[in-house]
């Protein structure tokens, strides 16, 4: 194969970051109704994949590297230091608990469709053929992520599992059929709020109280100062440095054989760990921390999608993950309406807790706006909590499913 055009690391990024400016960009600018359904996320990934196919960039590089072993640290330590627990808590009360148990179901779910998956990959199955690799966990684990955080819950899940391009590739795939579907259902849930109410015994009294608390919650933030982006670069730098020298020399965790903690799982769980230890101080009130986050984890999306090789790409396969996703969605269903029935919460709050896990801080606004949009504050701070846990618990998938395959 011929070398590509772009070689120099500092080319390479320009490439990635003119991407991902280039479908925000769009997005804004044309206010296209195909961003309604596929978000420039899609095209941000899809891209650099064809960038690279084609040669333009390579498939290995030293800003990939880069990207990897510092840039997602650093957006991990940005994004949880403005996680607020509490205020979520005070506005949603009960719908909390629900989200979490949403949560179980994301973790449960993807190890029972895993582990369906494999049966029905076996010789002795009715279905040959039904092509999920062995290693397809990973490819749990990393949807896991996005389904209990978001879109950096995704990025970091599919580092610390040590994931290829082909498995982002699926996971990519199937969150967005799956959100094609589950977000119409999440919306439309408004039509049965009265019905919904009088079976889950809702307290009359419920939706005043959560308005009344998201009234008082101020989420303002000022136009950062320099002395507050240098503190910001401290945090990142040092917790990003700290997990870094950690994860070199703490030894990894193996059972039955497995290596379920390995130095890139480490370093995930280090970083997460100070950066929402630091959310319970001053440090969470440091403006501009989201935004900066965000730019540098959509750039790493892109750095994925640059690693893609699609000669070893399969349909079959992705078409196999992507009836899983299904599976999967329908048990974290089932566990979303067990939690409103066990804490007596409203199909707003159900909506905005399953929308929080399954579409993250993007989504949970939306479905929030569309059922009552004094929530929306509100939403956002419960998509928070995803991001909080979505490390952990998407981590803790792949490695279940990784046992399970022995």
């Amino acid at each position: 194969m011929d070398s590509p055009r772009i070689e120099s690391p500092v080319g390479v990024m320009a490439v990635l970051v003119a991407v991902v400016s280039f479908w925000f960009w769009l997005e804004q600018k044309s206010q296209w109704k195909i961003f309604n359904y596929l978000p420039p996320l899609i095209f941000i990934y899809a891209t650099p994949v064809f960038l690279s196919n084609g040669g333009l960039i390579p498939f290995e590089n030293a800003a990939y590297d880069f990207l990897r072993h510092y840039g997602l640290p650093i957006f991990i330590c940005l994004m949880l230091i403005k996680v607020d627990v509490l205020s979520a808590i005070r506005i949603m009360g009960k719908g909390v608990f629900v989200m979490l148990i949403g949560s179980i179901g994301v973790v449960l779910g993807g190890v029972l469709a895993y582990a369906l998956g494999q049966s029905l990959s076996t010789p002795e199955s009715f279905l040959v053929h039904f092509p999920l690799p062995e290693d397809s966990w990973k490819t749990f684990g990393t949807l896991s992520g996005s389904w209990i955080g978001g879109t950096g819950n995704m990025t970091a899940a599919h580092a610390a599992l040590e994931g290829t391009g082909e498995h982002m590739t699926m996971a990519a795939a199937a969150d967005q059929m799956v959100y094609l579907v589950w977000l119409p259902l999440l919306l439309g849930s408004r039509a049965f709020a009265e019905k919904f109410t009088r079976w889950m015994r809702v307290p009359a009294t419920r939706i005043e109280m959560m308005e009344k608390a998201a009234a008082a919650h101020d989420s303002s933030e000022h136009a950062p100062k320099m002395i507050q982006l240098l503190y910001l670069a401290l945090v990142a730098l040092g917790f990003t440095w700290i997990s870094l020298e950690l994860s070199r020399v703490l030894p990894p965790v193996v059972i039955a054989g497995a290596t379920v903690i390995s130095a890139s799982t480490w370093l995930i769980l280090l970083v997460t760990t100070l950066a929402l230890a630091a959310s319970a101080t001053p440090i969470r009130k440091l403006p501009a921390a989201q935004p900066i986050a965000m730019a540098i984890i959509y750039v790493y999306v892109a750095r994925i999608g640059a690693t893609m090789d699609l000669s070893n790409a399969s349909l079959e396969t992705m078409g196999a993950f992507v009836l899983m996703a299904y599976v999967w969605i329908a048990i974290h269903g089932v566990f979303i309406l067990a939690g409103a029935w066990l804490f007596r919460v409203d199909v707003h709050t159900l909506a905005i807790a399953s929308a929080a896990n399954i579409g993250g801080a993007a989504s949970a606004p939306i479905v929030a706006a569309h059922h009552r949009e004094s929530l929306v504050p509100a939403s956002i701070l419960m998509a928070m909590i995803g991001y909080a846990l979505g490390n952990y618990l998407a981590i803790l998938t792949g490695r279940l499913g990784q046992l399970l395959a022995g």
